[in-house]
């Protein structure tokens, strides 16, 4: 998959949320969007899965323009975990994720369609959640419970919102280190907006820092996430340590 989005704007009144964005996604690379609260973040994923129609500028998937494509279509290129998501209480874990496989589903449910559930369902460590009801989870069980079903819709790009926001620091590493890992074996990309800077310095092979709807910076993170970035863009001053295990984010404190 290779996405390329150029001069995107997205406006809400007289407000620009957007404001020009231009970046390539190649195959196999996973990028991180960071920035402070209201920099962008969710808007700009939510333009790529078509949820929200730009003002101004193109979303091209494999040299395709998405706004001229179909929504089925859209389902079977983007897998796509917001923030924020919505479940039927009387659904079942294994009936939530087999939605992920919709797109691909003519007549019935066939035998692949279930085995790609089960192998979603056990990338993501929870095959004995499957019969347990969608209101019976907690909050990091069912964040993997909607990755799981971004998996199973086999998509080749994967949009991920936020998702270790309600993950303990296990899981946090377990999701990206899976995610990363199917992303660059199955030749797919991934975009994944993050709030933990360390966690974006780990996992991603190039960063986009937003801040009020702008890039301040793009590139590999350890070109792009320095203090004097995180500074201007957070108003925090930090310290970076590298080390045998990477390189790790200090902050020290913000900014008066």
């Amino acid at each position: 998959m290779e996405l390329k989005i150029d001069g995107l704007e997205v406006k809400y009144g007289s407000h620009k949320a957007l404001d020009g964005v231009s970046f390539t996604v190649g195959e196999g690379e996973v990028v991180g969007v960071v920035g402070p609260n209201g920099s962008g973040k969710s808007t700009l994923i939510r333009c790529i899965a078509q949820i929200h129609k730009p003002s101004h500028g193109t979303v091209l998937l494999n040299g395709r323009d998405a706004l001229k494509m179909e929504p089925g279509e859209i389902a079977r290129v983007i897998g796509y975990v917001p923030q924020n998501f919505h479940y039927l209480f009387f659904s079942t874990v294994m009936e939530t994720v087999m939605l992920g496989r919709k797109p691909h589903i003519k007549w019935r449910v066939t035998p692949h369609d279930l085995a790609i559930v089960q192998q979603s369902l056990e990338a993501m460590n929870i095959r004995h959640l499957a019969d347990k009801f969608m209101d019976q989870l907690s909050g990091g069980e069912k964040q993997k419970v909607y990755i799981a079903r971004a998996l199973a819709q086999e998509p080749e790009l994967f949009l991920f919102d936020e998702p270790t926001s309600n993950l303990d620091l296990k899981h946090q590493i377990d999701v990206l280190e899976i995610t990363r890992s199917l992303t660059r074996t199955g030749k797919k990309s991934m975009i994944v907006a993050l709030h933990d800077l360390n966690l974006a310095v780990t996992y991603c092979d190039k960063i986009l820092v937003l801040t009020r709807g702008k890039i301040y910076a793009a590139g590999k993170p350890e070109e792009i996430l320095t203090p004097q970035t995180i500074k201007d863009v957070y108003g925090v001053d930090v310290f970076i340590v590298e080390s045998a295990y990477g390189r790790h984010i200090l902050p020290i404190k913000a900014k008066a």
